[in-house]
């Protein structure tokens, strides 16, 4: 089976042109077919700001209402994606910028106003793998932005980490997936020393246990979910996204 990789980097990566430049090139570097899912939250942030749109969070979370979400769409699915494009192509990597929208790769759902009213962000409802597929066949790299649709003319916020995992669960169907959340850290930490090899029920005991804190518990809520849709998955530094043994890898237990 052929096999392709998924890679996710984080926003404080993507607002740093020294570490983006640094991972773009190890990027570059991987020979396997690879799909590049991209943040950029901070950067929505500074540009929401000097439009006088300042960011709204609940529980770390942003609040997407109709004025976000012009400002999102404009940074995820121009500036970044773009800009992303762009330096891939300098690099000798063909790439095309995509949202969920574009083919109709990632329909989502307008999230339930309640309990908590999230605005204009939606959660994936399918992955339709067969452009990716052709993107992929072609040696095409799509470069995702965190945007989907509702299939009613209303573009949707949607989590890079979601879309992440999503798509390389249902890649999995047709090719060997192996799925990476690269941001700052070298791993999934415990105190200062990295876990390189975690199961189900380490991250169950280290979560409750207050050692696995904040965003890393729904990186590692998804990565599970991709890793029982049959991908491989870690999670690493964006130093290493081109080294084959890196960071922590999830295993089934």
């Amino acid at each position: 089976m052929k096999s392709v990789k998924v890679i996710k980097v984080g926003g404080k990566v993507i607002g740093d042109d020294q570490k983006l430049d640094r991972f773009l090139k190890s990027f570059a570097a991987i020979k396997e077919p690879k799909v590049l899912i991209h943040g950029g939250g901070s950067i929505a942030s500074d540009i929401g700001k000097r439009l006088d749109i300042k960011p709204q969070m609940i529980d770390g979370r942003r609040v997407t209402d109709a004025e976000t979400l012009e400002v999102i769409t404009m940074v995820y699915g121009g500036l970044v994606s773009k800009s992303i494009v762009a330096k891939l192509q300098a690099l000798g990597v063909n790439a095309a910028g995509l949202s969920g929208a574009d083919l109709n790769i990632i329909p989502a759902k307008k999230r339930d106003p309640e309990p908590v009213d999230f605005g204009w962000v939606g959660d994936v409802e399918d992955v339709n793998t067969n452009w990716l597929t052709q993107f992929l066949n072609a040696d095409v790299t799509p470069v995702l932005a965190p945007l989907t649709h509702d299939g009613a003319g209303n573009m949707l916020n949607t989590n890079a980490d979601t879309i992440a995992s999503s798509v390389a669960s249902a890649l999995s169907d047709d090719f060997d997936t192996e799925l990476m959340f690269c941001f700052e850290q070298p791993g999934v930490m415990n105190d200062k020393k990295l876990i390189t090899e975690m199961n189900l029920l380490l991250y169950r005991h280290l979560r409750d246990s207050g050692i696995v804190t904040d965003g890393m518990i729904p990186k590692l809520d998804l990565g599970f979910e991709a890793l029982k849709n049959g991908a491989k998955v870690s999670i690493r530094s964006f130093k290493d996204v081109a080294e084959p043994e890196s960071g922590t890898t999830l295993v089934s237990n």
